[in-house]
């Protein structure tokens, strides 16, 4: 006698979207954590920088970081929902990465070379997860948050720009140095 596999009972299309609502949410959540405390993590980093384009960069994305807060609550709009915050673990290591290269490291060159380090695997996290929760929007029809999620990601990749650029610059020639 012939064993049959049961047949897997296909979702519905709805059930598809329901469920990818939740996560585009739950992504959502987490991303506003990671902002929210990337807020609060600025000024420290800023606090321990020497190099005057390195300031200047992370004050500018300080201002940036503050905007993407408010876009991403506007996001949180267009869904009808009140703007909720899950801790994100990965945000969390990332600043403790970040504090730990700050007590290891002395004040100056090879610090500010730390902290570009720091700071460029914290932009990758965000452009990766921006990228992912704008597909999941444009999947959803959500074209206003679709709109809001790009100006983030678009920012996210302009700061690792310059902070590429900053990592080839004398800060890094001149932490060889030393």
């Amino acid at each position: 006698m012939k064993k049959t596999m049961p047949l897997l009972q296909r979702e519905s299309v709805s059930d598809h979207t329901s469920k990818l609502e939740r996560l585009f949410e739950d992504e959502l959540k987490d991303i506003y954590w990671a902002e929210k405390a990337l807020v609060r993590a600025l000024p420290k980093l800023l606090r321990n920088v020497t190099s005057e384009e390195l300031y200047k960069v992370l004050e500018d994305h300080l201002t940036e970081t503050e905007d993407q807060v408010v876009r991403i609550e506007g996001v949180f709009a267009t869904l009808g929902k009140e703007p909720k915050a899950k801790k994100c673990e990965a945000m969390a290591g990332l600043i403790r990465e970040a504090e730990a290269i700050m007590s290891h490291t002395q004040l100056g060159a090879m610090r500010d070379a730390g902290i570009i380090s720091a700071v460029q695997k914290v932009e990758h996290y965000e452009m990766a997860s921006y990228g992912t929760l704008r597909t999941f929007a444009s999947t959803l029809g959500l074209d206003k948050a679709v709109s809001l999620l790009q100006e983030n990601l678009d920012e996210e990749r302009a700061a690792d720009s310059k902070l590429s650029e900053l990592a080839v610059s004398a800060i890094h020639f001149e932490a060889a140095e030393r």
